[in-house]
């Protein structure tokens, strides 16, 4: 699909898919945002419909956690909340559909759900790699180790940038 005619961009959707708890999760601040609601709408609705929301589905964040979060990106604030945000896991995401039902949040979960789908190929699609290339490694001597090497690091994920705080100034 065209990522030009999508309401909000598949990049954008990965950047807020964190790793908590050993579970790929998207976090009630940044679903608010891409939903285009308040932070404490969002929580509202999910409370009302509590039963919906399971442990597996959705969690608040511990202080250590989002602290730790919070330091992976060198923010000292999120705009000053009161409460712990909340970690909706892929299946959370989906329940929310039914939950905020207006046009854009129903579009919104549509690309979210894509989102996580081509995370989880791309995981499976290294994790095959990475066994066919232990594989081939067995069968070849040490003349090609360098290659396997070589082939193993361009296979590892980027670091991840850190956003720079602050501005550029003229001359």
């Amino acid at each position: 699909m065209d990522e030009r005619h999508l309401i909000v961009s598949i990049a954008d959707i990965e950047s807020r898919i964190f790793l908590i708890r050993g579970r790929k999760v998207m976090l009630s601040m940044d679903l608010a945002e891409l939903y285009e609601v308040e932070p404490r709408i969002l929580i509202q609705a999910v409370k009302r419909n509590a039963e919906r929301f399971p442990p597996d589905f959705m969690f608040q964040l511990t202080l250590q956690e989002f602290t730790n979060l919070k330091s992976q990106f060198v923010i000292s604030s999120w705009g000053g909340r009161r409460a712990l945000p909340y970690a909706f896991t892929e299946q959370g995401v989906a329940m929310l559909s039914g939950v905020l039902n207006s046009p854009r949040a129903i579009r919104v979960n549509i690309e979210i759900m894509r989102a996580f789908v081509r995370i989880r190929q791309m995981l499976s699609t290294d994790k095959d790699l990475a066994r066919r290339l232990d594989d081939l490694e067995k069968k070849y001597d040490q003349q090609f180790r360098i290659v396997f090497d070589a082939i193993r690091e361009l296979m590892a994920p980027p670091a991840k940038q850190r956003r720079r705080v602050g501005f550029e100034g003229g001359k």
